[in-house]
């Protein structure tokens, strides 16, 4: 078994022998030539596709490390831990709007980056994941949904360390909580104390969908768990799903980054929902949100007989189109018509 203590500028220990990859004798009287061309190719791919390490870049988010190990062997998950802790830094500052947050700040406040549905199979529950931003959560205070304009009580304050949860009392800047979700958070949500009431973090970046296909539900006895399902889903906001205006949740359209995540859902809707579905993939590549507009009527829209007209879950309206020539052929037809990027809500 190889074991590497470093893997950076052409260098590497093996077995705790000193040795550059560029010593064929020796490598191959440590590992057979056989591991060794092996190495050396491995190497090469990194030296070719990586970076120098950049302590700074990393510390500022503009680097990422990559670690090589395996956490079922216990093969490298020290070193792994150890460097963590060396190259992390403390909480670091936050952008809300022309706001900077500082963690040293006294008053609490934090952003929902997460959520997750069915983390409990026989609780059925949902959990929204917290980044406390600033000052120390009390678990016995009201805080400020600032989104809902409503203060309450965060329900259920636990953190996690894989399969095991703990219920806690307070945290502190840095520290990620999760609370129950009754279905009122939504990603990039923020909550803070109640003296911050217009306070709005940054929103999280997200990504276009770029396949797409329609899913309808086959069993009809089954359509409550294909909605609930479609819908938690939806607000995890991974997985982007949409409806047709006026129509109910038994057919959907479904948007994805890459075709993975059709799996992902498939599964998923069996695995936590009982249900199965049919999906028929559609040729359309390009999506857009309608800016918001008093009395948009989408029937009165002049589009291609391919473009589709959807909804999201806060019912704001999307156009899908076939491809660009589409989108531009509708902001031709329709004056006054104004597309925004999907990332970018208005």
């Amino acid at each position: 078994m190889l074991a590497f203590d470093q893997f950076h500028a052409g260098r590497r220990r093996i077995e705790g022998v000193a040795c550059d990859v560029t010593d064929v004798e020796k490598l191959d009287a440590l590992i057979g030539e056989k591991r060794r061309r092996e190495l050396v190719e491995q190497v090469e791919l990194v030296d070719a596709a990586g970076f120098d390490f950049d302590i700074e870049k990393v510390r500022t988010g503009r680097l990422s490390p990559v670690f090589f190990g395996s956490a079922l062997n216990n093969f490298g998950v020290e070193a792994f831990l150890e460097d963590f802790l060396r190259m992390t830094t403390t909480p670091l500052p936050r952008r809300a709007g022309e706001v900077t947050v500082d963690p040293l700040d006294a008053r609490f406040s934090a952003f929902v980056f997460k959520i997750q549905a069915n983390m409990n199979r026989a609780h059925r529950d949902r959990i929204a994941f917290l980044r406390v931003c600033s000052g120390r959560f009390d678990r016995a205070a009201e805080y400020l949904h600032v989104r809902e304009k409503k203060t309450f009580r965060l329900s259920r304050p636990q953190q996690m360390m894989a399969q095991e949860r703990e219920v806690i009392d307070e945290a502190f800047a840095g520290d990620i909580i999760g609370v129950f979700d009754p279905g009122v958070f939504a990603i990039g949500d923020t909550v803070c104390d109640p003296a911050l009431r217009d306070l709005r973090f940054d929103p999280i970046p997200t990504f276009t969908p770029e396949h797409f296909a329609v899913v309808e539900q086959i069993d009809s006895m089954k359509r409550k768990q294909f909605a609930k399902g479609m819908t938690q889903i939806a607000q995890e906001g991974v997985i982007r799903i949409f409806h047709e205006p006026g129509s109910g949740l038994e057919r959907v359209v479904v948007g994805v980054v890459g075709t993975l995540q059709f799996d992902v859902l498939e599964y998923r809707m069996r695995d936590e929902y009982g249900v199965g579905y049919r999906r028929y993939d559609l040729p359309h590549t390009t999506l857009r949100r309608v800016a918001a507009t008093d009395g948009f009527d989408p029937s009165a829209l002049t589009l291609t007989g391919d473009t589709r007209v959807l909804q999201d879950f806060s019912d704001d309206y999307l156009l899908l189109f076939p491809g660009d020539w589409a989108m531009d052929w509708a902001i031709q037809k329709n004056p006054g018509l104004t597309l925004l990027p999907f990332d970018l809500p208005d």
